[in-house]
Protein backbone atom coordinates (compact mmCIF):
# COMPACT_ATOMS: atom_id res chain seq x y z
CA UNK A 1 0.00 0.00 0.00
CA UNK A 2 1.52 3.31 -1.08
CA UNK A 3 1.88 6.31 1.22
CA UNK A 4 -0.74 9.05 0.87
CA UNK A 5 0.01 12.01 -1.34
CA UNK A 6 1.21 15.24 0.24
CA UNK A 7 -1.50 17.92 0.12
CA UNK A 8 -0.71 21.55 -0.82
CA UNK A 9 -1.23 22.52 2.82
CA UNK A 10 1.17 19.82 4.00
CA UNK A 11 3.71 21.00 1.43
CA UNK A 12 3.39 24.54 2.80
CA UNK A 13 4.03 23.16 6.27
CA UNK A 14 7.09 21.26 5.06
CA UNK A 15 8.57 24.38 3.47
CA UNK A 16 7.91 26.51 6.56
CA UNK A 17 9.19 23.84 8.95
CA UNK A 18 12.39 23.21 7.00
CA UNK A 19 13.11 26.94 6.78
CA UNK A 20 12.53 27.22 10.54
CA UNK A 21 14.98 24.37 11.21
CA UNK A 22 12.36 22.10 12.81
CA UNK A 23 14.15 18.73 13.04
CA UNK A 24 10.93 16.71 12.94
CA UNK A 25 9.78 18.47 9.77
CA UNK A 26 13.25 18.18 8.23
CA UNK A 27 13.02 14.41 8.74
CA UNK A 28 9.63 14.33 7.00
CA UNK A 29 10.98 16.39 4.10
CA UNK A 30 13.94 14.03 3.70
CA UNK A 31 11.61 11.03 3.72
CA UNK A 32 9.67 12.65 0.88
CA UNK A 33 12.73 13.32 -1.29
CA UNK A 34 14.03 9.79 -0.65
CA UNK A 35 10.77 8.22 -1.82
CA UNK A 36 10.74 6.52 -5.23
CA UNK A 37 6.94 6.67 -5.64
CA UNK A 38 6.04 8.68 -8.77
CA UNK A 39 3.57 10.95 -6.95
CA UNK A 40 6.13 11.64 -4.24
CA UNK A 41 8.82 12.43 -6.82
CA UNK A 42 6.65 15.22 -8.25
CA UNK A 43 5.94 16.61 -4.79
CA UNK A 44 9.61 16.37 -3.84
CA UNK A 45 10.56 18.42 -6.88
CA UNK A 46 8.02 21.09 -5.95
CA UNK A 47 9.40 21.13 -2.41
CA UNK A 48 12.97 21.50 -3.66
CA UNK A 49 11.97 24.27 -6.08
CA UNK A 50 10.43 26.25 -3.22
CA UNK A 51 13.46 25.69 -1.00
CA UNK A 52 15.97 26.52 -3.76
CA UNK A 53 16.44 30.22 -2.88
CA UNK A 54 17.76 29.17 0.55
CA UNK A 55 20.28 26.63 -0.76
CA UNK A 56 23.87 26.78 -1.98
CA UNK A 57 25.55 28.54 0.94
CA UNK A 58 26.84 25.54 2.87
CA UNK A 59 30.26 23.93 2.84
CA UNK A 60 29.75 20.52 1.23
CA UNK A 61 32.38 18.04 2.36
CA UNK A 62 32.64 14.35 1.50
CA UNK A 63 34.38 11.97 3.91
CA UNK A 64 35.50 8.54 2.77
CA UNK A 65 38.13 5.94 3.50
CA UNK A 66 38.65 2.29 4.20
CA UNK A 67 36.33 0.57 6.71
CA UNK A 68 37.70 0.91 10.22
CA UNK A 69 39.55 4.15 9.50
CA UNK A 70 37.39 6.01 12.03
CA UNK A 71 35.17 8.10 9.73
CA UNK A 72 32.23 8.29 12.12
CA UNK A 73 34.49 9.12 15.07
CA UNK A 74 36.12 11.91 13.07
CA UNK A 75 32.80 13.31 11.89
CA UNK A 76 31.43 13.43 15.43
CA UNK A 77 34.63 15.03 16.74
CA UNK A 78 34.77 17.59 13.92
CA UNK A 79 31.02 18.19 14.04
CA UNK A 80 30.91 18.93 17.77
CA UNK A 81 34.00 21.14 17.42
CA UNK A 82 32.22 23.13 14.70
CA UNK A 83 29.03 23.41 16.76
CA UNK A 84 31.05 24.97 19.59
CA UNK A 85 32.19 27.61 17.10
CA UNK A 86 28.74 28.64 15.95
CA UNK A 87 28.24 26.39 12.94
CA UNK A 88 25.19 24.23 12.26
CA UNK A 89 26.22 20.79 11.06
CA UNK A 90 24.37 18.15 9.06
CA UNK A 91 25.63 14.65 8.33
CA UNK A 92 24.43 12.37 5.56
CA UNK A 93 25.81 8.86 5.97
CA UNK A 94 25.48 6.97 2.68
CA UNK A 95 24.84 3.38 3.75
CA UNK A 96 24.50 0.27 1.62
CA UNK A 97 20.81 -0.61 1.34
CA UNK A 98 19.30 -3.60 3.06
CA UNK A 99 18.37 -6.24 0.49
CA UNK A 100 15.16 -6.96 2.38
CA UNK A 101 13.89 -3.52 3.37
CA UNK A 102 15.76 -1.11 1.10
CA UNK A 103 16.70 0.92 4.17
CA UNK A 104 20.07 1.81 5.68
CA UNK A 105 21.81 -1.01 7.53
CA UNK A 106 24.76 0.67 9.24
CA UNK A 107 22.80 3.05 11.48
CA UNK A 108 25.34 5.85 11.86
CA UNK A 109 23.17 7.63 14.44
CA UNK A 110 24.25 4.96 16.90
CA UNK A 111 27.90 5.86 16.26
CA UNK A 112 27.42 9.67 16.46
CA UNK A 113 25.18 9.88 19.51
CA UNK A 114 26.45 13.21 20.82
CA UNK A 115 26.13 14.91 17.45
CA UNK A 116 22.76 13.32 16.68
CA UNK A 117 21.27 14.53 19.96
CA UNK A 118 22.37 18.16 19.55
CA UNK A 119 19.55 20.44 18.35
CA UNK A 120 22.00 22.37 16.15
CA UNK A 121 22.94 19.24 14.20
CA UNK A 122 21.15 16.68 12.05
CA UNK A 123 22.39 13.15 11.34
CA UNK A 124 20.69 11.07 8.68
CA UNK A 125 21.61 7.62 7.36
CA UNK A 126 20.88 7.66 3.62
CA UNK A 127 20.21 4.29 1.96
CA UNK A 128 21.92 3.98 -1.39
CA UNK A 129 19.00 2.18 -2.98
CA UNK A 130 21.45 -0.37 -4.32
CA UNK A 131 22.78 1.83 -7.11
CA UNK A 132 25.01 4.83 -7.72
CA UNK A 133 21.97 6.62 -9.14
CA UNK A 134 20.28 6.17 -5.78
CA UNK A 135 23.30 7.63 -4.01
CA UNK A 136 23.48 10.63 -6.32
CA UNK A 137 19.79 11.53 -6.43
CA UNK A 138 18.91 11.06 -2.78
CA UNK A 139 22.08 12.56 -1.33
CA UNK A 140 22.06 15.63 -3.57
CA UNK A 141 18.44 16.39 -2.82
CA UNK A 142 18.92 15.76 0.91
CA UNK A 143 21.83 18.22 0.91
CA UNK A 144 19.57 20.92 -0.51
CA UNK A 145 16.93 20.32 2.17
CA UNK A 146 19.54 20.54 4.93
CA UNK A 147 21.05 23.71 3.48
CA UNK A 148 17.59 25.29 3.33
CA UNK A 149 17.19 24.35 7.00
CA UNK A 150 20.17 26.54 7.88
CA UNK A 151 22.98 24.02 8.17
CA UNK A 152 26.14 25.72 6.92
CA UNK A 153 28.31 22.58 7.00
CA UNK A 154 27.06 19.40 5.33
CA UNK A 155 29.25 16.31 5.75
CA UNK A 156 28.60 13.31 3.50
CA UNK A 157 30.09 10.04 4.75
CA UNK A 158 30.48 7.03 2.46
CA UNK A 159 31.05 3.45 3.53
CA UNK A 160 34.42 3.38 1.76
CA UNK A 161 33.67 0.38 -0.41
CA UNK A 162 32.47 0.03 -4.00
CA UNK A 163 32.12 3.14 -6.14
CA UNK A 164 29.81 5.24 -3.94
CA UNK A 165 32.77 7.35 -2.78
CA UNK A 166 33.42 8.47 -6.37
CA UNK A 167 29.75 9.41 -6.76
CA UNK A 168 29.96 11.48 -3.57
CA UNK A 169 33.19 13.17 -4.71
CA UNK A 170 31.18 14.47 -7.67
CA UNK A 171 28.68 16.33 -5.49
CA UNK A 172 30.79 18.06 -2.84
CA UNK A 173 33.17 21.03 -2.67
CA UNK A 174 35.92 19.11 -0.88
CA UNK A 175 36.58 15.39 -0.66
CA UNK A 176 38.46 14.11 2.40
CA UNK A 177 39.93 10.60 2.41
CA UNK A 178 40.63 9.18 5.86
CA UNK A 179 43.26 6.46 6.28
CA UNK A 180 45.19 4.83 9.09
CA UNK A 181 48.89 4.18 9.57
CA UNK A 182 50.33 1.12 7.90
CA UNK A 183 51.11 2.68 4.55
CA UNK A 184 52.38 -0.40 2.75
CA UNK A 185 49.17 -2.36 3.23
CA UNK A 186 46.97 0.69 2.74
CA UNK A 187 48.58 1.68 -0.56
CA UNK A 188 47.98 -1.82 -1.84
CA UNK A 189 44.36 -1.90 -0.74
CA UNK A 190 43.06 1.55 -1.68
CA UNK A 191 41.86 2.34 -5.18
CA UNK A 192 43.77 4.82 -7.27
CA UNK A 193 40.48 6.53 -8.18
CA UNK A 194 39.72 7.60 -4.65
CA UNK A 195 43.17 9.18 -4.25
CA UNK A 196 42.76 11.01 -7.54
CA UNK A 197 39.47 12.41 -6.26
CA UNK A 198 40.89 13.44 -2.88
CA UNK A 199 41.33 17.11 -2.01
CA UNK A 200 42.79 16.21 1.36
CA UNK A 201 44.10 13.01 2.96
CA UNK A 202 44.18 12.53 6.73
CA UNK A 203 46.01 9.74 8.57
CA UNK A 204 43.92 8.87 11.63
CA UNK A 205 45.00 7.28 14.93
CA UNK A 206 48.35 9.07 14.72
CA UNK A 207 48.54 9.07 18.53
CA UNK A 208 48.84 5.27 18.62
CA UNK A 209 52.13 4.97 16.72
CA UNK A 210 53.69 8.29 15.74
CA UNK A 211 56.67 6.93 13.71
CA UNK A 212 54.39 4.63 11.73
CA UNK A 213 51.96 7.48 11.11
CA UNK A 214 54.79 9.70 9.87
CA UNK A 215 55.91 7.01 7.43
CA UNK A 216 52.34 6.69 6.18
CA UNK A 217 52.15 10.46 5.71
CA UNK A 218 55.33 10.49 3.63
CA UNK A 219 54.21 7.52 1.52
CA UNK A 220 50.81 8.99 0.73
CA UNK A 221 52.29 12.42 0.05
CA UNK A 222 54.61 10.82 -2.50
CA UNK A 223 51.71 8.94 -4.10
CA UNK A 224 49.68 12.14 -4.39
CA UNK A 225 52.57 13.97 -6.05
CA UNK A 226 52.49 11.37 -8.81
CA UNK A 227 48.74 11.81 -9.32
CA UNK A 228 48.55 15.61 -9.34
CA UNK A 229 50.42 18.00 -11.61
CA UNK A 230 52.68 20.62 -10.08
CA UNK A 231 50.79 23.46 -11.74
CA UNK A 232 47.42 22.70 -10.18
CA UNK A 233 45.84 25.47 -8.08
CA UNK A 234 45.34 23.02 -5.24
CA UNK A 235 47.55 20.01 -4.58
CA UNK A 236 46.18 17.64 -1.92
CA UNK A 237 48.04 17.52 1.37
CA UNK A 238 48.38 14.74 3.95
CA UNK A 239 47.79 15.51 7.63
CA UNK A 240 48.06 13.50 10.83
CA UNK A 241 45.10 13.46 13.19
CA UNK A 242 43.57 11.55 16.06
CA UNK A 243 39.78 11.58 15.94
CA UNK A 244 39.72 9.94 19.36
CA UNK A 245 41.68 12.69 21.14
CA UNK A 246 40.93 15.60 18.80
CA UNK A 247 44.59 16.07 17.89
CA UNK A 248 44.92 17.76 14.51
CA UNK A 249 41.18 18.34 14.03
CA UNK A 250 41.37 22.18 14.16
CA UNK A 251 44.25 22.08 11.67
CA UNK A 252 42.24 19.75 9.45
CA UNK A 253 39.36 22.23 9.38
CA UNK A 254 41.82 25.03 8.68
CA UNK A 255 43.05 23.20 5.59
CA UNK A 256 39.48 22.60 4.41
CA UNK A 257 38.77 26.32 4.83
CA UNK A 258 41.93 27.24 2.92
CA UNK A 259 40.89 24.89 0.13
CA UNK A 260 37.48 26.56 -0.05
CA UNK A 261 39.03 30.04 0.03
CA UNK A 262 41.31 29.27 -2.91
CA UNK A 263 38.52 27.67 -4.93
CA UNK A 264 36.22 30.63 -4.31
CA UNK A 265 38.90 33.21 -5.13
CA UNK A 266 39.79 31.54 -8.43
CA UNK A 267 36.19 30.90 -9.47
CA UNK A 268 36.79 27.14 -9.36
CA UNK A 269 34.17 26.65 -6.64
CA UNK A 270 31.36 27.97 -8.82
CA UNK A 271 32.78 26.13 -11.84
CA UNK A 272 32.81 22.88 -9.87
CA UNK A 273 29.22 23.34 -8.73
CA UNK A 274 28.09 24.29 -12.22
CA UNK A 275 29.65 21.12 -13.64
CA UNK A 276 28.06 19.09 -10.86
CA UNK A 277 24.62 20.48 -11.69
CA UNK A 278 25.17 19.69 -15.36
CA UNK A 279 26.23 16.12 -14.53
CA UNK A 280 23.20 15.77 -12.24
CA UNK A 281 20.94 16.87 -15.10
CA UNK A 282 22.30 14.18 -17.43
CA UNK A 283 22.08 11.52 -14.73
CA UNK A 284 18.42 12.38 -14.30
CA UNK A 285 17.91 12.20 -18.08
CA UNK A 286 19.61 8.79 -18.18
CA UNK A 287 17.54 7.52 -15.27
CA UNK A 288 14.33 8.85 -16.80
CA UNK A 289 15.07 7.18 -20.13
CA UNK A 290 15.82 3.89 -18.39
CA UNK A 291 12.51 4.05 -16.52
CA UNK A 292 10.62 4.96 -19.70
CA UNK A 293 12.28 2.10 -21.55
CA UNK A 294 11.31 -0.46 -18.93
CA UNK A 295 7.77 0.92 -18.77
CA UNK A 296 7.19 0.66 -22.53
CA UNK A 297 4.74 -2.11 -23.54
CA UNK A 298 6.67 -3.08 -26.69
CA UNK A 299 9.89 -3.34 -24.71
CA UNK A 300 8.24 -5.33 -21.93
CA UNK A 301 6.94 -7.85 -24.46
CA UNK A 302 10.46 -8.61 -25.71
CA UNK A 303 12.61 -7.99 -22.65
CA UNK A 304 12.47 -11.40 -20.93
CA UNK A 305 13.10 -13.36 -24.11
CA UNK A 306 16.01 -11.14 -25.18
CA UNK A 307 17.59 -11.29 -21.71
CA UNK A 308 17.38 -15.08 -21.83
CA UNK A 309 18.97 -15.22 -25.29
CA UNK A 310 21.82 -12.93 -24.20
CA UNK A 311 22.41 -14.98 -21.03
CA UNK A 312 22.50 -18.18 -23.10
CA UNK A 313 24.96 -16.69 -25.55
CA UNK A 314 22.49 -16.93 -28.42
CA UNK A 315 22.41 -13.15 -28.98
CA UNK A 316 25.05 -10.50 -28.48
CA UNK A 317 24.22 -7.81 -25.91
CA UNK A 318 24.59 -5.08 -28.53
CA UNK A 319 22.24 -6.76 -31.00
CA UNK A 320 19.66 -7.39 -28.27
CA UNK A 321 19.92 -3.80 -27.06
CA UNK A 322 19.38 -2.50 -30.59
CA UNK A 323 16.20 -4.60 -30.87
CA UNK A 324 14.88 -3.18 -27.60
CA UNK A 325 15.67 0.39 -28.59
CA UNK A 326 14.03 -0.14 -31.98
CA UNK A 327 10.89 -1.43 -30.23
CA UNK A 328 10.97 1.58 -27.90
CA UNK A 329 11.31 4.09 -30.75
CA UNK A 330 8.48 2.48 -32.69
Amino acid sequence: MSSPAVSPRMLDELVAGVRAGDRTVIGRALTLVESSLPEHREQAQELLARLAPATGGARRIGVSGLPGAGKSTLIERLGTWLLDRGHRVAVLAVDPSSVRTGGSILGDKTRMTKLAQDERAFVRPTPSGGSLGGVARRTREAMLVLEAAGHDVVLVETVGVGQSEIAVAGMVDAFLVLLVAGAGDELQGIKRGILEAADLVAINKADEDRPRAERARRDFAAALRLLHAAGERWRPTVQLISARTGEGVPELWGTLEEHRRRLAASGDLETRRREQRRAWFWQEVDEGLREALRGNAEVAAQLAALEARVAAGEETPEAAARQLLSAFRS
